[in-house]
């Protein structure tokens, strides 16, 4: 697995490759900054931001949907090549010190969001999953998580996956997901206890496999739809975060990275905070943009 670019992330989260650009997004959620990665150019820029950006997606007006502090915001690059940020949808926690974390839209083009209390010391079950889509924010569709993580879809779209990677949970779940975008008949995916490392940011391949980044363990997992795991890729780095194809083929991996609080004890610690690439052996399938 080889760095993509020099950027080190505090907290690395949310790859998204575009296709029609040929671009690779990413955020660094304490460093308050959306990054693009250029694929032809290998050029990386980036744009700071007011607030911190807990995932983003592509949005099928142009630009990104991002998941922010007081809502969900409408990012887009002015001629003048600052960032522009309209509020789409205000949202009301239930305490302070909440916001977004992880996203991803499904197969249709809803944009789907967890929600976190930041201090996860506090293991504060306030969090929970929302959908946006034409019909605006939703109410708490998943309630009772600590740190949502792990977004993912199956192929068809009729599966979604959802894991809570705070220390105390470690779990990952199937869900039905119908042509409206309920979820239903919630079942147990995978047992993290299990394996190494807590199941943070994910991803899915053309053949249904789930990518889960194994947080403290420097792994991104596979696992087939039936729970089973398929194979385990090493990341240099210990704190893995979140996953995406992409690249002209959609062959590559993607894998962000967040920067410990102290260096990891077996990993280079220049490394930290980097996103990665690898070729995994099977490809991805193109992000759907958000449709408003």
């Amino acid at each position: 697995m080889d760095v993509l670019c020099a950027v080190r992330n505090q907290v690395g989260e949310s790859p998204v490759w575009s296709v029609a650009e040929q671009a690779l997004y990413w955020v660094d959620i304490e460093a308050r900054r959306v990054h693009r990665f250029d694929w032809a150019a290998r050029r990386e820029q980036s744009w700071p931001t007011a607030e911190r950006v807990g995932s983003i997606a592509l949005h099928a007006r142009g630009g990104l949907l991002a998941a922010m502090e007081t809502g969900l915001f409408h990012l887009r690059v002015r001629p003048d090549g600052t960032l522009a940020s309209a509020l789409l949808h205000p949202i009301a926690f239930p305490r302070a010190g909440m916001r977004f974390n992880d996203g991803r839209t499904d197969r249709a083009g809803r944009f789907w969001v967890s929600s976190m209390v930041r201090d996860m010391g506090l293991a504060d079950a306030s969090g929970a999953l929302y959908r946006v889509d034409a019909r605006g924010l939703s109410h708490p569709l998943v309630d009772g998580l600590i740190t949502g993580n792990g977004l993912g879809f199956s192929p068809n779209g009729r599966t979604m996956y959802l894991s809570d990677s705070h220390p105390k949970v470690q779990r990952i779940w199937a869900f039905d997901l119908d042509a409206e975008g309920q979820p239903s008949n919630r079942r147990a995916f995978v047992d993290m206890t299990q394996h190494p490392g807590r199941p943070d940011g994910a991803a899915v391949d053309a053949d249904g496999g789930y990518w889960i980044c194994a947080n403290d363990a420097g792994l991104v997992h596979r696992f087939t739809p039936d729970g089973r795991l398929d194979r385990s890729l090493r990341v240099p780095a210990a704190k893995p975060s979140m996953c995406a194809f992409g690249g002209p083929e959609l062959e590559h991996l993607f894998v962000a990275s967040i920067t410990p609080g102290a260096p990891a004890e077996g990993y280079d610690a220049s490394l930290a905070g980097a996103v990665f690439i690898a070729l995994p052996g099977v490809r991805g399938l193109a992000e759907v943009p958000f449709q408003p």
